[in-house]
């Protein structure tokens, strides 16, 4: 075992977080509301999604987000409930996104939970986005068969549009961050990309299906590994794919879109997937968890999947993106370890998981 490598800790004291907590999530562009039950089982899970709101800017208007937010957020914790066959007694706590996120968005979420918290008596419990996406891989929904849980230690790698981090995950709720974006997150690149080649938005499905068609070689895009330290880096990226967009323009040549699409996808992909193997082996983990929005690019998945070392664990793609299951599915780990949150509990937009 090499100085950097943990020893595995024991997990039985949270194994089995028996609770039923409802989750709020608003730190972005979707409101969601949803039951989990001990950690594992998904009773219900509403998302309404502002995707189609923002297109017309090609990216997340804040303002925009925090209105919509207020129109949905009641509406969609009673689906949730009304869904899960449960009313707010039948629930041991409340669960809701405290940060990282749009502080506008935050708030809408956060006063929900407070209001439910007030009327009802239940425990309040302020969860990180982050951590949520992490415990993503633990859900299913109900009725259906459990995979196997992610055995610690585990190396994780979070990517989505705000974030890309690497963690450590020693034990459930035990975190040590190894590295993360220094400038714009794997998400953004690819919105940004998307908005460059006019493909349209959000950046990483319409990135995803103009590479199939182009060739993953037909560019060599630079890739930036940080003399090898965890953290990552993709602006230098996105100005190598401007760049090139410009000289072919300037060319009047057409612009090949799949392949450029398929070349700076593979870049990507090829920073993500080496950096993490890499932390894996250095650290002794025995699996590798892939969590956040860009973890539903087929590309990513397949990356991962082929290699032998490391089990591999990535949520399916409905709890790929934000969602209210992950915050529930915290909530009962958080709730059994005796978390318990006030009413003067705020938003926390830059609250990163190392200080968990």
């Amino acid at each position: 075992m090499s100085e950097n490598q943990v020893k595995e800790t024991p997990q039985e004291s949270l194994e089995n977080p028996l609770a039923r907590i409802l989750g709020i999530e608003s730190s972005c562009d979707e409101t969601a509301a949803a039951v989990v039950e001990n950690g594992r089982e998904i009773l219900s899970n509403a998302v309404a999604s502002q995707v189609d709101l923002h297109a017309q800017f090609g990216g997340i208007f804040p303002e925009v987000a925090s209105r919509q937010h207020i129109l949905s957020i009641y509406p969609i914790v009673d689906q949730a409930l009304k869904d899960a066959h449960l009313k707010l007694s039948d629930l041991d706590g409340i669960a809701v996104t405290r940060g990282p996120g749009l502080p506008g968005s935050l708030v809408v979420g956060i006063n929900m939970a407070k209001g439910l918290a007030i009327g009802s008596g239940l425990p309040l419990l302020g969860i990180n986005h982050l951590e949520g996406h992490l415990y993503s891989a633990w859900l299913a929904e109900e009725g259906k068969k459990k995979k196997k849980a992610p055995r610690f230690p585990l190396l994780a790698l979070i990517v989505s549009g705000g974030h890309t981090e690497l963690v450590l995950m020693k034990d459930h709720l035990v975190y040590e961050r190894l590295g993360g974006t220094l400038d714009d997150a794997a998400g953004e690149a690819f919105d940004k990309v998307a908005r460059l080649l006019e493909l349209g938005y959000p950046g990483g499905p319409v990135i995803q299906e103009a590479a199939l068609d182009g060739d993953p070689k037909a560019f060599d895009f630079p890739r930036s590994w940080l003399d090898d330290s965890f953290n990552f880096s993709f602006s230098g990226l996105k100005t190598s794919v401007l760049r090139t967009v410009q000289q072919l323009e300037k060319q009047k040549s057409k612009l090949p879109k799949t392949d450029l699409a398929a070349s700076f996808q593979a870049a990507v992909v090829d920073v993500l997937f080496q950096k993490t193997l890499r932390a894996a082996e250095e650290f002794g983990t025995k699996d590798i968890l892939i969590a956040g929005g860009v973890s539903a690019n087929q590309a990513l998945r397949d990356k991962f999947k082929g290699q032998k070392k490391f089990s591999v664990h990535i949520p399916p793609l409905f709890l790929c993106t934000d969602n209210a299951a992950m915050i529930a599915g915290v909530g009962c780990y958080r709730f059994h370890a005796g978390q318990r949150d006030n009413l003067e509990m705020d938003a926390a937009p830059t609250w990163s998981i190392s200080d968990l």
